[in-house]
């Protein structure tokens, strides 16, 4: 049994480890359309869990990250959760990036990885751009 305060999970502990410099991950709410063929770890056990912001703050406890976009739809439908990503990420020092949710999607085409959380939240979904560790 591995030993961490971190993700015990092995398909996402295997794409947080194989992901390089500017890859793309993508942590997902329970509706976000993923490509077919995409690698995808579905953590989805029940509608609201995991929630979206404990399978992101996982990811981030691993992963080091150096750019985040968002929908800017969620401004909007969500400003809660915006919140809750601009708290996160100020303190990391990375600006999140809002775009509209159709050039969003367009933009996961590229992901390396879609980490689908059970969450019901609209517009829970962030792009997570890999930085270095050094």
């Amino acid at each position: 049994m591995r030993s961490t305060q971190t993700t015990i999970n092995p398909a996402l502990s295997r794409v947080i480890s194989q992901t390089g410099h500017t890859d793309l991950i993508v942590v997902t709410d329970a509706g976000l359309p993923i490509p077919v063929g995409a690698d995808r770890i579905d953590l989805a056990f029940r509608p609201g869990a995991p929630a979206f912001l404990d399978v992101l703050d996982t990811v981030l406890a691993e992963l080091a990250v150096e750019g985040a976009t968002v929908s800017a739809e969620i401004a909007e439908r969500s400003p809660e959760m915006l919140a809750e990503l601009q708290r996160r990420f100020h303190d990391l020092g990375v600006e999140i990036t809002m775009i509209p949710h159709v050039e969003f999607k367009a933009m996961t085409r590229d992901a390396r990885a879609f980490v689908r959380s059970g969450e019901y939240t609209p517009f829970a979904n962030i792009i997570l751009q890999a930085g270095v560790a050094y």
